[in-house]
């Protein structure tokens, strides 16, 4: 999920004040994000109460992948002359966690969909770009 680890990157790189405060607009974020899914998809109660800890439970597997791959290769960048295998084994990561990313949300999907309709599931990935695309506008402006 592209927009998942767009989104971690542009919290990183907009916030650059304290860890505190970068906790809680992250927090904020991804508050406001779960309100924008919820309103978009039409979700009762009832699902949101089984719905947001599974998507927050996706979103931390994903993150974690992403993270895992960007700090391989964040440590490959730091070295004074890699080897080639350097190279290789960080590139891999970062092309493995793009593939990893796509098992976590079909491994979620399965799960979501015993929770929403089907118009919901597909609501659900048009509001996920639709908050994409607004934060890409923010960051614009």
């Amino acid at each position: 999920m592209k927009r998942i680890l767009l989104l971690f990157l542009i919290l990183g790189a907009t916030c650059a004040a304290h860890a505190q405060d970068r906790a809680k607009w992250t927090s904020d974020m991804l508050e406001a994000k779960h309100k924008m899914l919820v309103e978009e998809v039409g979700m009762t109660p009832t699902q949101q109460e089984q719905f947001l800890p599974l998507y927050e439970a996706m979103e931390n597997e994903i993150f974690q992948t992403n993270r895992n791959a960007r700090t391989l290769a964040a440590s490959v960048e730091k070295k004074k002359a890699p080897a080639d295998s350097d190279y290789l084994q960080a590139a891999e990561a970062l092309s493995n966690a793009k593939m990893r990313e796509g098992e976590i949300e079909a491994k979620y999907f399965e799960k979501f969909a015993k929770i929403l309709s089907k118009r919901q599931l597909f609501l659900l990935k048009q509001a996920e770009n639709k908050f994409t695309r607004t934060m890409l506008q923010k960051r614009k402006n």
